[in-house]
C-alpha cells in the first residue's frame, strides 16, 4: 500500500517543522511539498530530501492550495499533512498494511497534542480526514480552515498522528489573527439557529476565552501536563480572546 501513497504538505515559513516531519516520509517514492513563498529556509531544508518535489504557489485560501497540491499527486492515494505533523512508525506499519475496498474514499485519524515533544494527555484538536483516494473527495473552505467532502466511506485509523508545532509565540499569534478574522466573518454570517455549541459559545464573544481555559484546564486534563500544558492553555484561550475581539469589533 505504502507505493500507492504520495504525502502532500502544505508550508510557509515552516523551517521550524518541516526537515522533522520530512525526515519520516523516507518510506514514500514521492513527498509533493507545495510552498506558500516562504522566506525563511523552508525551501532549502525541504530540498535536502531527495524524494521531494516542491511546488511554489501564492496563497489564496486552504482549499484551493490543498486542491491545487492534489493535482500534482499521480499515486491513487494521498496523505494530506500539515508541516507539524510528525508520523511514527506505528502509523506508517498501519499504512503499510492497509487493504482498502473499493467503496472506501478514505481514511481519518485522531492526533496525539504536543508541545516541544511533550505529549499531551488530550486537546481540543479534532480528528481529520488524511488519507483519501483520488477522485473520490474534494476540498471546501469553511472559515479559516479546509474541509473534505468525500464521495464514500470514511474508516478510522487505529493510530494517532502526533501534531507537534514547534513555532515560536509570536508566529503563533501572527497566525491566529488571521484566522480568528476569518471565523469571525463566518460566525457574522451564519444565522444563530444554524451554530452548533461551540459557534454559539464564541458568538458571546466574552465567555468563549474564560470557557475553552476551564476547559481546556480541567476537562482536558492540561493542569496536570505540567509547563507544557499550560501553555496549550494559554495558546486556546489567546486565539478564542482574538476572535472575540473581532466580534467585538465588527459589531460596532
Amino acid at each position: 500500500m505504502l507505493g500507492d501513497i504520495t504525502p502532500l504538505i502544505l508550508t510557509r515559513d515552516e523551517e521550524a517543522n518541516i526537515g522533522r516531519t520530512l525526515a519520516q516520509l523516507a518510506w514514500a517514492r514521492e513527498v509533493v511539498v507545495v510552498d506558500s513563498l516562504s522566506t525563511d529556509r523552508t525551501v532549502s531544508i525541504a530540498r535536502q530530501f531527495a524524494n521531494v518535489r516542491l511546488v511554489q504557489r501564492a496563497f489564496d485560501s486552504h482549499a484551493r492550495q490543498w486542491s491545487f497540491g492534489v493535482e500534482q499527486v499521480t499515486t491513487p492515494w494521498v496523505l494530506t499533512l500539515d508541516a507539524d505533523y510528525f508520523v511514527a512508525q506505528a502509523f506508517i506499519a498501519e499504512l503499510a498494511s492497509l487493504q482498502p475496498p473499493t467503496d472506501l474514499a478514505g481514511y481519518e485519524a485522531a492526533f496525539v497534542y504536543a508541545i516541544n515533544g511533550r505529549p499531551l494527555r488530550s486537546a481540543l484538536y479534532p480528528p481529520r480526514v488524511v488519507l483519501l483516494r483520488r477522485g473520490a473527495f474534494e476540498f471546501w473552505q469553511d472559515g479559516h480552515t479546509q474541509r473534505v467532502r468525500a464521495d464514500g466511506r470514511i474508516e478510522r485509523l487505529r493510530t494517532p498522528i502526533i501534531h507537534d508545532d514547534r513555532k515560536d509565540l509570536r508566529r503563533f499569534v501572527e497566525r491566529q489573527r488571521t484566522y480568528m478574522r476569518q471565523e469571525a466573518a463566518k460566525l457574522r454570517a451564519t444565522p444563530w439557529s444554524a451554530l452548533p455549541m461551540l459557534g454559539r459559545i464564541r458568538k458571546l464573544r466574552v465567555v468563549a476565552p474564560f470557557a475553552t481555559l476551564f476547559y481546556t484546564l480541567i476537562a482536558k486534563r492540561a493542569l496536570f501536563d505540567g509547563v507544557a500544558g499550560w501553555r496549550y492553555a494559554f495558546e486556546r484561550f489567546l486565539a478564542e480572546g482574538m476572535l472575540s475581539i473581532e466580534l467585538f469589533r465588527r459589531s460596532r
